[in-house]
Formats: C-alpha cells, sequence, structure tokens
C-alpha cells in the first residue's frame, strides 16, 4: 500500500508517494534535526497562541488515498479505505501515549500514534465493501469515506466515554491528513479487523449526531456560559455596585460604610465568592476604607447573609442576551454572504460542513433546540440575533483571491482561451484582456468604468459552449454564476450585478431590439444604486458580474452605432472541457499581472481591431439591404446626390414599395453613418453624399 505526503517550502508544494510500512516505520525513530522533538518543545513554551512556523517543516500524510499529477493537478490513483481519527486536548506525551495504547487492543485499529504535537492521538480504522473491494472512482470514494467516517466516530464515542474524551470531528473527505510525527511506541497492525461497508450512493443525509449540553456545576458558569470567570465575576461585582449605588445614594465619605455593606448584599445574592468580594471592592475603595475594615464587613455578612447566589444583580434580560450569544455560539457558525445576501449557517460537531442559508425551517428549528436547552428563545428571537451586526459578513470573493498562491509564471489564461477552436488569431489576447477586466472588478481596482466588453461564443448545437461558459468559474464561485437573466424585468436585472459574478446571457440572438438599449446600459454600468426588496432606502452597491454570451447564429450584431462591446468568436470545432484546470494558478496569475500593473481594459487599437472582426456577425436589417439596392455611397470627387436621410428613405419607399415605420426613419441615419456614407452638415440638416442605382 502506497501513501501520499505533501511537504510545502514557501511557494513549492512536493508531493511523493510512500510505502505505509516505511513511513511508519521512519516515525518510530528521528532524524538528527530532530523536527518533531522541536516542535513539541516550542509548543511548550509558547502557550498555544499564535502560529509556530516549526510545524510548516514536517510534511503532511494522506493516509487514505495514493495521489499522482495529470497536468500538475493532484489526482487520486488509488483509495484505501483507511478513516482517519483525531482525539486531542491532552496535556503532554505521556497522557497521550496512555490512551493510544488503550485503543491499540480494539480489533479495528490498524494504526494509533501520538500526534505531532504531543497532545494528541491519532488513529486509522480499515473499511471495505461487502465484497472485500474498495471505491475506484473519486464520487464513490466520497461517499464511502463520508459513512466511514461517521461509523468510525460513533464507534470510538463510546469508547472514549470513560475516559472523558472526544473525537475531534473534521471534514469527512479522502484527503484528510495529519502531520508526520515521531512515536517509538507507535502501533501498527496490518491484520487489523477491516469493518465492511455497503457502497452508499450519496452523502450521509441526517445528522445522527447533536451536542450534549454537560451538566455544569459552577452556577457563575450556568448563570453565563461562555465567558471566563473573571468576566462573569466583573460583571457581576459592577452590576452589584450599581444596584447599592441606586439604593443607597451616598455621595459622602462617611457613608461608604453603608455603601460596602450593601454591596456586599448583592454579591452574596450574585453569587460571588466572599474572597473575590474582597478583592475588587478594595480595588474600588483604594486609599478611601481600610482594608481590615472591607474585610471584615464583607466576612460579617456572608456570615448572616442566606440563600447564596438565589438573586443575582444582573438583569433577567443581559442573562438572557449572554446565554443567547453563547448558545449560537456553541452550536452553530454564521455568516452573512454579501454576494449572496443571505446569512448562512453550519452546525458545529456534526457531519455537516458545508454552509446553508438560514431559511423559516431553520430559524424554528434553532429555536426548538435552544428551548430543548431550557432557553426561552423564539423565532423572532432567532431572526434579530442572525440580522445583527452579531453575525461576521462574508465575501466569496475576497475570500478566494486572497486565499490564492504565488503565480508560478506559466500563462494559463491564454491556455484556458485556446481550448475554444477558432479562425481568430486574436483571441487568446483578447480573452486575456477580458479576464484580467473581470478579476480586476472583482477586486474593486476601478470603479469608473466597468467590465463592458464581452465575449460572444457562436458554434453549433453541442459543441460545449454553456459548460464552457460555466467552467470559467472555480467550482468554489460556481454559485455566483447565471445563465438565466431576464431583461425585461429591470430591476432583476440591475441586481444581478450585484449578485452573480459571470453572467452568461444564453441565445444571445433571442434578445430583443427593445432590450439592445438596457443591454448596454448595464454593460457599462459601474455600480449600482437601487433599494433592494424589503428595504426603504436606495442605495449604492458594488458591481461583480461580467458578461459572456453564447449563440447558435452568427448574424446578430445589430447596433448601427458599432460593436466594440463583443468579441464575437466563430467555434469551429468542439470546445475541450474535459480539459483539467489549475484554477487556483489561473487566478493567480491574473492578481499578480494586475498587481504588475498589467492593462486590464481595451485599447482604442484593439477596440478597432474588434470592430473590424465583428462585421461578419453583423445583422444586415431590411433597410440596410434595400439602400445597398438602390443606392451606393460615393466616392471622393465623384459626382453625386447630397440628400437628407428622410429623402432618401423616401426614393427606397417609392422605388421599392414597401412602408416603413417612423422608428425605421428615425434611426436611418445611424444605418447611413454605420455604412460610411460621406456626411455635410449645413444648417437644414446633414446631408449624406449617395450615388442612386
Amino acid at each position: 500500500m502506497k501513501i501520499t505526503l505533501i511537504r510545502k517550502e514557501e511557494t513549492v508544494v512536493a508531493q511523493r508517494t510512500v510505502k505505509l510500512e516505511t513511513v511508519l516505520e521512519n516515525m518510530k525513530t528521528e532524524t538528527k534535526t530532530c523536527p518533531v522533538s522541536a516542535l513539541r518543545r516550542t509548543l511548550k513554551f509558547s502557550g498555544g497562541s499564535g502560529h509556530v512556523t516549526a510545524v510548516d517543516k514536517l510534511p503532511r500524510i494522506l493516509f487514505s488515498v495514493e495521489l499522482g499529477k495529470s497536468k500538475e493537478i493532484s489526482v487520486m490513483k488509488a483509495y484505501h479505505g483507511l478513516v482517519l481519527l483525531s482525539v486531542k486536548g491532552f496535556t503532554g506525551v505521556e497522557e497521550a501515549a496512555r490512551l493510544r495504547d488503550k485503543l491499540s487492543g480494539l480489533p479495528q485499529t490498524m494504526i494509533a500514534f501520538v500526534g505531532s504535537s504531543g497532545r494528541s492521538v491519532k488513529i486509522l480504522v480499515p473499511f471495505l465493501r461487502p465484497d472485500g473491494s474498495l471505491p475506484v472512482t473519486v464520487e464513490e470514494a466520497g461517499f464511502f469515506h463520508a459513512h466511514a467516517y461517521q461509523w468510525a466516530v460513533n464507534f470510538y464515542r463510546g469508547q472514549l466515554l470513560a475516559e472523558h474524551r472526544d473525537v475531534t470531528l473534521e471534514n469527512p473527505v479522502p484527503e484528510q491528513s495529519c502531520r508526520y510525527s515521531f512515536d517509538p511506541g507507535l502501533y501498527f497492525n496490518p491484520d487489523a479487523y477491516p469493518i465492511r461497508l455497503e457502497q452508499p450512493l450519496s452523502m450521509p443525509g441526517e445528522v445522527t449526531y447533536r451536542e450534549t449540553v454537560e451538566a455544569e456545576t459552577d452556577p457563575l458558569q450556568r448563570m453565563m456560559p461562555g465567558y471566563e470567570r473573571s468576566e462573569i465575576i466583573s460583571t457581576l461585582f459592577e452590576t452589584s455596585l450599581y444596584e447599592a449605588l441606586n439604593t443607597v445614594g451616598c455621595d459622602r465619605e462617611e457613608d461608604s460604610k453603608s455603601l460596602i455593606v450593601e454591596l456586599t448584599r448583592n454579591c452574596f445574592r450574585s453569587g460571588i465568592p466572599e474572597e473575590e468580594v474582597v478583592g475588587w471592592t478594595l480595588m474600588h475603595f483604594r486609599g478611601k476604607v481600610s482594608e481590615i475594615l472591607i474585610r471584615e464587613t464583607v466576612h460579617n455578612v456572608y456570615a448572616v447573609e442566606k440563600r447564596f447566589g438565589s438573586n443575582p444583580c444582573i438583569s433577567l434580560k443581559q442573562t438572557m442576551a449572554v446565554r443567547t450569544d453563547e448558545f449560537m455560539g456553541r452550536r452553530y457558525e454564521f455568516r452573512y454572504n454579501i454576494l449572496a445576501g443571505v446569512v448562512e449557517y453550519r452546525e458545529r460537531k456534526t457531519f455537516c460542513f458545508d454552509f446553508r442559508p438560514v431559511t423559516d425551517r431553520v430559524l424554528n428549528t434553532i429555536a426548538v433546540n435552544a428551548i430543548s436547552e431550557g432557553l426561552e428563545l423564539w423565532d423572532r428571537d432567532v431572526k434579530r440575533w442572525i440580522n445583527s451586526e452579531r453575525v461576521p459578513v462574508y465575501s466569496p470573493v475576497t475570500d478566494f483571491l486572497y486565499g490564492l498562491p504565488r503565480w508560478d509564471g506559466k500563462d494559463r489564461i491564454r491556455a484556458l482561451a485556446r481550448y475554444v477552436p477558432c479562425d481568430n488569431s486574436h483571441w487568446p489576447d483578447f480573452f486575456h484582456r477580458w479576464f484580467l477586466a473581470m478579476v480586476a472588478h472583482w477586486k474593486g481596482n476601478d470603479k469608473q468604468y466597468a467590465n463592458s466588453v464581452s465575449p460572444l461564443l457562436i458554434g453549433s448545437q453541442g459543441c460545449g459552449k454553456s459548460t464552457y461558459c460555466r467552467n470559467i468559474l472555480p467550482p468554489d464561485l460556481r454559485a455566483y454564476y447565471t445563465d438565466s437573466i431576464d431583461f425585461s424585468r429591470k430591476r432583476d436585472a440591475e441586481l444581478y450585478l450585484n449578485r452573480f459574478m459571470l453572467i452568461n446571457i444564453d441565445e444571445f440572438d433571442q434578445v430583443s431590439v427593445n432590450h439592445q438599449g438596457f443591454l448596454k446600459h448595464i454593460l457599462q454600468k459601474p455600480v449600482l444604486n437601487v433599494r433592494k426588496p424589503n428595504e426603504a432606502a436606495v442605495r449604492e452597491l458594488k458591481r461583480y458580474a461580467s458578461f459572456i454570451a453564447t449563440s447558435n447564429h452568427s448574424d446578430l450584431l445589430s447596433d448601427p452605432s458599432g460593436s466594440r462591446r463583443f468579441i464575437c468568436i466563430n467555434i469551429t470545432g468542439r470546445i475541450r472541457n474535459d480539459a483539467v484546470i489549475n484554477y487556483p494558478q489561473l487566478y493567480a496569475q491574473a492578481v499578480r499581472e494586475l498587481r504588475d500593473g498589467e492593462r486590464f481594459y481595451f485599447s482604442p487599437e484593439e477596440e478597432a481591431i474588434l470592430m473590424e472582426s465583428n462585421q461578419e456577425f453583423e445583422l444586415q436589417t431590411p433597410v440596410e439591404q434595400l439602400f445597398q439596392q438602390y443606392f451606393r455611397s460615393a466616392g471622393e470627387g465623384e459626382k453625386c446626390e447630397t440628400l437628407l436621410a428622410v429623402d432618401i428613405l423616401g426614393r427606397i419607399q417609392k422605388k421599392s414599395g414597401f412602408k416603413l415605420s417612423a422608428t425605421k426613419i428615425v434611426h436611418f441615419g445611424r444605418i447611413l453613418r454605420k455604412l460610411g456614407v460621406p456626411c455635410r452638415k449645413m444648417k437644414n440638416g446633414n446631408f449624406y453624399c449617395v450615388v442612386e442605382l
């Protein structure tokens, strides 16, 4: 069995496959540099705060899969069915080793060793399908591993109850890994009993594990769970002092005695230990009242008062707010997705690792879970909490772009363009420019101008146009891609500029002439000033969306003013949508080039080339055809007539017998200018130099 080791040094990622037995044998000893022991010494004196650089020197081990390289992308070559479990929270190697030895006695345990930190135990459990086989495809391996992980967690959780330990839940993917470690007592049983599991056809649907609420023995922790004890005492003391000041109402030094007595009574009812009360009182009355007097007063009050901690001075609303914060933080993770415009959540310590939108059903579930814990929290209260600044803002765009690696220098943007077979030699450069503009507007590099240029892929059905458009975005961001935009609903279409990162105008030829003006408008709209649904005020929203378009027909450009906003490409074959795309490096290239000052807008020279290459895709209207049938543009110095547009159109109607609408008459001048007919501006209007045929 071969497993995978991955080592990352600065920007270089090295990957190699090694026999499992070799790795385990090497982990029983250390090299001369002793990197694991050095890490453990560093952690011992670091206090557990901040990132320890020594950990980066250790490679990661992927026990469950053997990875290979395909076009610079790691791909799964083999799946081994080994599930990695981790138990954390030990004080040191000795304590961790005792649990390792205990778990080694289980027949299902194949490997057990102390983790690289010395404060964890790693367990590996083998799984097989009933026929002794293992999944081959990536999809099957993902389903199988998730279910196997769930089974292993539930089984070993039962074994850990007596130890008052629990399995640390992690994302159950075959690529689970841990750091290389050192453990002379490492346990390895190649004949461990493999657990038989039917091949699942989907990921685990129902959450089978819910966190159990442990009974807290400390009354202070019960009152304000989730807070440090010192914070709780400080809060209770200050509220007790506030109540005492309101009750006694003393402003004179001679009334300090009465104030201290009332303060002590409040502290007693709040459940603050006597010595803590003395310490905090000394801080408030330092220099005014002697320590002996404070100690005697506090002691006497605590001796005669009854029902300690029965009536805290902190208000019920304050306690409710604190308990709500603790409950929400303990059971769930929330984030406000600024692109989707919704709050998303996931449950902690469950097998659901993806964030999902908060719906009414979710609100009710959270409220019911709170009530089951004795917290009077209703759905309206949950909604109020979720729609507050308690929930952090999350930007998928920012998280993706700033999490990219350093660019390795290979041009992947133009390579992506070449997956589209065409006869336009400028296409790779034009796509590169458009791609940079797309990323630049995601980053907010230009707030005055929008990415108004859009590639327009023209080809037969089934050549892969729509798939190619969707594949431009990485899988993590495809939720922000759409090919369904309705230009008749203008407000919704404008909101799409803020909601999506890439919009595909599918079947571009179906966009009606009446919507061409609005299309031009939103293509060049840099920001949005709109009122969102259920909001009272108009506010400015950032535009994220860039556009791309597809069509099965070639005669589709109808704007008489020109076609510089489209990169029309005639597809000559089938697009290579099966190619592996290295998305991190693809977008790292764009980010690096933008940082280096690479131009992301089209120059006038490039726009001229665009318009020239787009001429074959322009739709020739009936009016244009009629003009070319009965007239032509006059050459330089040629004897000709100078006529108004309306006069030319009148002659065309008379000769052809066609009746043209008033709209055609209004736009006829634009058509003449588009055809390059010489124009002379005079007092009576624009006269065009034509020769009647």
